[in-house]
């Protein structure tokens, strides 16, 4: 099931476009402003993210410049602004579709749909994920550093996998053990911290002169931002 953030600070729109989604089959979050979706992009996957403008605390064009800088998550503006101009500096930005208000429901399910459909079509393209020297084969489920494959367990592969898919964003161990594990995290469980370890271990002995996974202090893991 996909998963839409939805970032609009009028609560009858939001509810709206929540309820319209839920019954069109989608897995739904709200937030009502900008220091909330910025949060939301940054700390959960997300399949599509609906975008208001016109926010409190932090607007929808410095939203999607931000997360442009870790994220290629498909975005629809949604905004009562129609002028040309507009629309062509958030196609700049990185929007991948605009929406004008007022809107058909119909419209925006169908807009979602075919954002969706380009999105997973790309992504079933791109299955192989470079970083330095280090290759992830996702169609092979294989990992080589310098030409050399490497044996990972299933979750270490899959954090790898989550850390070169958003190259740059950066993961708590919360979000990584829920999206992983499947499962609710506890701040003294340190499952995640032992396998970041021991991949950190694995990735050094295939080459000690690289360094791959970078700990954020106080927030999480990304890979070494370029």
């Amino acid at each position: 099931m996909d998963t839409i953030l939805i970032i609009e600070d009028s609560k009858d729109v939001n509810l709206m476009l929540a309820e319209a989604l839920i019954d069109a089959g989608y897995a739904v979050k709200s937030v009502f402003t900008g220091i909330d979706g910025i949060v939301e992009i940054k700390n959960n996957m997300y399949d599509l993210i609906l975008l208001d403008i016109m926010l409190p605390y932090k607007s929808g064009d410095e939203i999607l410049k931000e997360m442009r800088q870790f994220s290629q998550t498909p975005v629809i503006i949604i905004s009562a602004k129609n002028m040309i101009g507009t629309k062509i500096d958030f196609f700049k930005l990185g929007a991948d579709d605009y929406i004008t208000k007022p809107f058909d429901l119909g419209e925006v399910v169908a807009r979602i749909e075919s954002n969706l459909r380009r999105s997973h079509n790309q992504t079933l393209e791109a299955k192989v994920f470079r970083y330095k020297d280090l290759v992830l084969n996702d169609n092979e489920k294989r990992v080589s550093v310098n030409g050399s494959s490497m044996e990972l367990t299933a979750k270490e592969y899959m954090i790898l996998e989550m850390l070169l898919k958003n190259h740059g964003k950066v993961f708590t161990k919360s979000s990584l053990y829920e999206s992983i594990w499947k499962d609710e995290y506890f701040e003294d469980d340190n499952t995640v911290k032992t396998h970041i370890s021991n991949l950190r271990n694995k990735l050094k002995k295939a080459n000690s002169n690289e360094k791959y996974i970078e700990t954020v202090w106080g927030l999480g893991y990304r890979v070494y931002k370029d």
